[in-house]
């Protein structure tokens, strides 16, 4: 039976055509027949409010522009929320690192104590002066963060292998580390730069992001009950549209 969307159809040419964009999902067949219904309806609703259909998608952009307007969340339900999950406002333990690494020396015995020897010669260097940490990353470090000056950026417990874990969480900020950190990757010099205890994310500091975030929300909720509503009122034929 033909899949119709009060009256016009939606034939077996546009799904296959369609359903190579929807390949990730659970039942792609299902998924494309389901957009290309919700498009239909988009684009009739937009024609029946007298907008261009020449452009079909400029036409559904006006069209939901129009409709579905969101004003931002305001902050008392910022705090609301806010109040309401603290667990989700709470910052582990992180830290800011640059690291040095030198490979193992290919697996046996004597390429391996060449490279230690290396990477003591330059931790020796570094450490007598720190401020060379960077340009000896660029140097001698095999890491791609090499090029940034062994900088790694911000990351929490759970996110390194334990070696080097161990080594960033037990040395004090602004410290290099006393000895070589030798992991699967390699032998590491390790920089440092920061410590963050984590704890309770202050609402000062996460009120412009939970307020993004709860307006697309209310946007994302508005969106949802507009095509629920197109859908409610559609003579939907060949196919059974689940609940949105």
């Amino acid at each position: 039976m033909a899949i119709t969307v009060n009256g016009v159809e939606i034939t077996e040419a546009m799904v296959q055509a369609e359903q190579e964009n929807h390949t990730d999902a659970p039942n792609p067949r299902d998924a494309t027949i389901q957009e290309l219904v919700l498009r239909e309806l988009l684009l009739q609703k937009a024609k029946a409010e007298g907008l261009d259909a020449a452009n079909p998608n400029a036409a559904i952009g006006a069209l939901l522009e129009k409709e579905i307007q969101v004003e931002p969340v305001d902050e008392a339900t910022c705090r609301a929320f806010y109040d309401e999950y603290p667990e989700r406002f709470a910052s582990g333990e992180s830290a800011v690192a640059s690291h040095i690494l030198f490979p193992l020396g290919g697996g046996d015995e004597l390429g391996n104590m060449l490279a230690k020897s290396k990477a003591e010669g330059v931790l020796a260097e570094v450490q007598a002066n720190p401020s060379r940490f960077a340009d000896l990353a660029r140097e001698h470090s095999t890491c791609p963060s090499g090029q940034q000056g062994g900088s790694l950026g911000q990351f929490g417990r759970g996110q390194m292998v334990p070696e080097f874990e161990q080594a960033v969480f037990s040395t004090e900020a602004g410290q290099i580390t006393p000895n070589l950190v030798q992991t699967q990757f390699g032998y590491h010099i390790i920089q440092v730069n920061e410590r963050n205890q984590g704890g309770q994310i202050s609402f000062d500091d996460i009120k412009q992001r939970l307020q993004q975030y709860l307006t697309q929300m209310a946007g994302n909720k508005a969106m949802h009950e507009y095509l629920a509503g197109l859908v409610q009122a559609a003579k939907i034929e060949g196919y059974s549209m689940p609940a949105l």
